[in-house]
């Protein structure tokens, strides 16, 4: 499917606008509604949507896409019934717009609170993955805002069919086509023009590769929700069971290495690296993980070891690759993960209490574990249904967003005639 010349962004923006004070406004049970029928469009409309995918994923293999974007693209049955699932999830959530939170009497009687509401407008612009499209759309209308969408040419076709299924759902409800508009362009100078929308647009949120976001955030002039890249780490502490190390590694590493909550770089203990190292090398080995490593992993790992550098602590590889080094102690883990880490997320394997408690108060990333796998850094997983992206920049939302992170508070205050003197 060729993609048309680059529309009116302006006029596009504008019809969100006004679609996004009709969402804001509208009944729950309205919103829910919606959500709900899109949720069945999804699934009425698998076929068309699979056979658009495929598509997608031919051209793609054409044009020499990696193993890892190509998962990334990939829909398959399963998939996508777990991104209708996500609907619903998100649906059945409880209703964020208009709660009243914090409510603070005064002593002289004035009542002051907090309302939850909208942002406005979200331009999520994004690659690969088309189940952000119905991830941003399903997020941004549960807390009440309008979403304009702009995926990558190498899913375009998947997005228009996904964008209908959610045309058809919003149609059904009564809510504004508008209030979810896909941009029909993949041209980069669109990115541009919408993220530079300051009296449109309310917030931009980047997902995709570092270049694109840099692009982005170099270009905007709307507030970014930033997350250039996970590097994430696996720190196998003295007082690790190593086999619970090992079955980490592999699920963080391998399940999918295209992902950004997958581990970069595993941290080893010297304590326990004897024993590891070898085992983890022969595993990965079986997997065909390429591991690159200190001196000291080298040397216990086998010939097979890739020596390291320092540009390897700071990659993400998105890949069967893995970054391997030997610490002296959780203060050296430590140093080493605020040294090269993205404030993704980092995990620690250990049974010693005292030990996981400092990781997980010192680690300022913005998910932080103990004997689990890193895969969990995700919305869907972390109780959010789904999520609009991953926030390392700590303003605003720090870490995976839901709805509540597409909302804000305002001030509630109710007198009896109070005058300030």
């Amino acid at each position: 499917m060729t993609a048309p010349a680059t529309p009116d962004l302006r006029e596009l923006a504008r019809q969100a606008r006004a679609a996004a004070r009709v969402v804001a406004r509208a009944p729950a049970e309205v919103r829910h509604r919606a959500l709900v029928a899109i949720a069945g469009e999804l699934r009425a409309r698998a076929a068309s949507i699979l056979d658009a995918n495929a598509g997608d994923v031919a051209t793609g293999q054409a044009r020499g896409l990696s193993a890892a974007m190509l998962d990334r693209l990939r829909l398959d049955p399963g998939r996508l019934e777990a991104v209708a699932g996500a609907v619903l999830a998100i649906a059945d959530q409880p209703e964020l717009v208009g709660r009243v939170e914090r409510a603070e009497p005064r002593a002289d009687g004035l009542e002051l609170a907090r309302m939850r509401i909208p942002l406005g407008v979200i331009a999520i612009v994004y690659e690969s993955r088309p189940n952000v499209t119905v991830d941003a759309a399903a997020l941004c209308l549960k807390a009440g805002n309008a979403a304009i969408l702009r995926g990558g040419s190498e899913a375009f076709a998947s997005n228009q069919a996904l964008g209908a299924a959610i045309a058809a759902g919003l149609a059904s409800a009564g809510l504004p086509p508008a209030a979810v508009t896909l941009v029909p362009s993949t041209d980069r100078d669109a990115i541009r023009e919408l993220v530079q929308l300051d009296d449109l647009i309310d917030l931009c949120i980047p997902r995709g590769g570092e270049g694109l976001i840099r692009y982005v955030a170099e270009h905007a002039r709307v507030p970014v929700i930033k997350h250039y890249k996970g590097v994430c780490h696996l720190y196998v502490h003295a007082a690790a069971d190593l086999d619970m190390a090992l079955a980490l590694a592999e699920n963080g590493k391998v399940q999918r290495p295209g992902v950004c909550n997958a581990i970069e770089t595993i941290l080893v203990d010297r304590a326990v690296a004897p024993a590891f190292v070898p085992r983890l090398a022969a595993r990965f080995a079986e997997l065909g993980v390429e591991v690159r490593g200190d001196a000291t992993v080298r040397a216990l790992g086998g010939a097979a070891i890739v020596a390291a550098t320092d540009d390897d602590w700071a990659a993400e590889y998105l890949d069967l690759i893995v970054a391997v080094r030997v610490v002296d102690d959780l203060d050296a883990a430590l140093a080493h993960i605020e040294r090269w880490g993205s404030d993704h997320t980092e995990s620690i394997v250990t049974a010693d209490d005292a030990a996981a408690a400092r990781f997980l108060r010192e680690v300022g990333s913005s998910t932080v574990m103990h004997n689990a796998s890193t895969r969990f850094a995700d919305g869907g997983q972390l109780g959010l249904g789904a999520e609009i992206g991953i926030s390392t920049t700590r303003l605003h939302a720090y870490g995976p967003m839901g709805a509540e992170g597409l909302t804000t508070t305002k001030f509630i205050v109710r007198g009896q005639g109070h005058v300030r003197t």
